[in-house]
């Protein structure tokens, strides 16, 4: 039985060198079955036309390098980077269960970087990662909402950003509420929640301000997704103390 070969697999090799590229095995009596690489390239394609750049400021990060090796050391921040040392230890374990992380507290303090540090961590160890400000990831939205909800590029945008193994969304709380940012966020948030699959936010805002910012039904979704991972960051700016 010949069997078409797919764009996902077009002009690619097998990574465990099984099969001829395409991600199927022929067997006795011409039966094809699915090559082990199969379900991992199809994940991996399903998550083009996303985000996944760690920004270049971020591209360094590293619980041994600054800023997160000193902030190690501050009495108000050494105990966010356990927390998050402690969801990196069991990263695999964690995207698979769905659970996330919530990182929340003053400017300056280091939530972006510590959350830059877990999707760095996930993308080298081949997991899928959507990451974007939540201003950005409006505007990606409205782009193709604009085309109409119903058509191709807003579901299938729609499709990867709830499909990718961790979403990343810096700056919760960083818009201009309206019906229609509530309404995108919340249909997001719901379906990965839904589904199962993990969320990491960072916001300047505590919960009672993210509930009038973004709605209650949102906002506790996130507290049950990131339940043992909410972790308060205060202290000092870091960017205007340099």
């Amino acid at each position: 039985m010949a069997v078409a070969r797919s764009e996902p697999f077009r002009d690619q090799v097998c990574p465990l060198g099984i099969c001829e590229g395409d991600g199927w095995i022929l067997g006795p009596e011409d039966v094809a079955r699915p090559c082990d690489c199969r379900a991992d390239r199809l994940r991996k394609s399903a998550s083009r036309g996303v985000s996944s750049v760690i920004p270049r400021r971020f591209q360094g990060v590293s619980f041994d390098r600054p800023p997160i090796s000193d902030m190690a050391r501050e009495f108000q921040a050494r105990g966010a980077v356990d927390a998050v040392r402690a969801y990196i230890g069991d990263l695999d374990g964690n995207l698979a269960a769905g659970r996330g992380v919530w990182l929340f507290g003053d400017p300056g303090t280091g939530k972006t970087t510590l959350g830059m540090l877990v999707s760095k961590t996930a993308l080298e160890r081949k997991h899928t990662v959507a990451i974007y400000s939540l201003p950005k990831l409006l505007a990606r939205i409205r782009q193709s909402y604009d085309a109409g909800p119903d058509s191709d590029s807003y579901m299938d945008l729609f499709r990867k950003l709830t499909s990718v193994d961790l979403l990343h969304i810096d700056d919760l709380g960083a818009e201009k509420r309206s019906d229609w940012v509530l309404e995108q966020l919340y249909a997001l948030i719901n379906e990965r929640y839904e589904t199962e699959r993990a969320i990491l936010v960072t916001t300047n805002l505590d919960e009672a301000e993210l509930i009038e910012q973004i709605g209650r039904r949102t906002v506790s979704r996130l507290v049950e997704m990131c339940d043992g991972c909410m972790v308060p960051m205060h202290g000092e700016d870091h960017r205007l103390a340099a």
